[in-house]
């Protein structure tokens, strides 16, 4: 093969066993996996389910239904629940998985490699076996091709290889306690979601007005405004009236850090996010961003690209940014939450012009003419405080998370080549 770079989605080191760990026995795959094809006879006028497989083991999903007129290639096989089913084009990708009850009866094309564990494999160690540095090798060496995007899996090459396996009452001890952690993994994800659905819908109800503090409420009266109705007691500004542009250069070129604003993280420290410097080395035309001052893509706004510069005492930034700082009158983390809802996006979109290059911009002008719903000082830090402390539970969430994952990682590698053993005092 011509030597290329792979994507991380392809492992494809040589495939090496080590030691067979005691009581495991080591077999060839064509052992534990046995070949399945189920011919399917179509029917113009009948339904059928076509599935596909994920890469990175991401699982076999619906990819859609169809009619057997409608199918084009008329060589297709049913499925089972349970079987294993690998995808011949990119299984070099981690595209292989178990096929779940609500897609039993689907079929699929030669281009797909059906395969169910005997007696000696439990389904369970399987799931999380195809997850193995060693699996995905041998997969990689039974693919032919000279580009990865274009081999081809080869069952009869790879059933040959040999794996070690455990007696089948270990196996199930094994996949039991990794279930265990993919039930964290599933809870914790399950409340990063309800966290931010919640977040969103408070989005909606704090920055209107619709929910209040009751200490802050002096009137019911509401206005009509573009932004929609809110308490009478607020102000409706344009940013013009609480802020207003900066534009201040680097003239002398001093060593400053760089920044980039990212629609998820705001502002970032661009070496250190993007690992290379992909900034200019003369920065004498970068504009200054001074700490508790904003900064927004001009070009591209509308996808969300603003942040809040708390980063450094001063640094810099490219000139195709706007630079803002604001007055009194508005505390700053309620601005910046406001700005970075899904709402005020939607509101930079509409108000973006057209420029020469045909990229879309919102320059100062524009932007400082719209307007924002502005309650009392205290008020917005109350709303902004909120945001700070569910947004705090996120991180919590998703460091969980994280630690879930790699916690699980390292019990799969430990346990699935027997360095860690687990006990049971029932017998083989």
């Amino acid at each position: 093969m011509i030597h290329q770079v792979f994507p991380k989605s392809v492992v494809h080191g040589k495939p090496i066993l080590e030691n067979i760990p005691t009581g495991w026995i080591r077999v060839e795959f064509s052992e534990i996996l046995n070949p399945i094809e189920r011919k399917a006879s179509l029917v113009d006028k009948n339904n059928y389910q076509q599935v596909t497989v994920k890469r990175n083991r991401g699982g076999v999903v619906l990819r859609q239904n169809i009619t057997g007129e409608e199918i084009r290639t008329k060589t297709q096989f049913y499925i089972k629940t349970d079987d294993f089913l690998i995808s011949r084009r990119q299984i070099v990708h981690g595209a292989c998985g178990i096929v779940p009850p609500e897609l039993d009866g689907s079929i699929v094309s030669n281009e797909y490699a059906v395969v169910h564990p005997s007696s000696k494999l439990s389904l369970g160690f399987l799931k999380y076996l195809c997850f193995t540095p060693y699996f995905q090798k041998t997969c990689f060496h039974a693919s032919v091709g000279v580009h990865v995007e274009k081999m081809v899996f080869k069952i009869e090459q790879w059933l040959k290889y040999n794996i070690d396996i455990p007696p089948v009452y270990e196996q199930n001890l094994i996949s039991d306690i990794l279930e265990k952690w993919d039930s964290s993994i599933s809870l914790t994800e399950k409340l990063i979601i309800a966290k931010n659905v919640q977040r969103k819908w408070l989005e909606q109800q704090l920055f209107s007005g619709e929910t209040r503090s009751p200490e802050f409420v002096k009137s019911k009266t509401l206005q009509t405004t573009k932004y929609g109705e809110l308490p009478q007691e607020w102000e409706y500004s344009k940013i013009q009236v609480i802020a207003k542009e900066i534009s201040l250069k680097n003239k002398n070129g001093k060593a400053l850090p760089v920044l980039s604003c990212t629609k998820h993280h705001g502002l970032v420290d661009s070496l250190k996010y993007f690992k290379k410097q992909i900034y200019s080395k003369d920065t004498s035309t970068y504009k200054i961003v001074k700490s508790n001052q904003f900064a927004y893509a001009t070009n591209h706004i509308e996808e969300g690209s603003i942040g809040y510069q708390n980063l450094y005492d001063t640094s810099v930034i490219s000139p195709m940014y706007t630079v803002f700082e604001t007055n009194e009158k508005v505390d700053d983390n309620y601005l910046y939450l406001l700005l970075k809802t899904e709402k005020y996006r939607r509101i930079f979109q509409a108000h973006t012009s057209a420029s020469v290059d045909r990229r879309g911009s919102l320059r100062w002008k524009d932007f400082s003419s719209l307007h924002i719903p502005l309650p009392g000082i205290n008020e917005q830090k109350a709303i902004a405080n909120t945001f700070t402390l569910l947004d705090t539970e996120l991180a919590l969430l998703n460091e969980q998370l994280e630690a879930f994952k790699q916690q699980k990682k390292g019990l799969m590698q430990q346990l699935l080549t027997g360095k860690i053993r687990v006990k049971s005092t029932k017998a083989a």
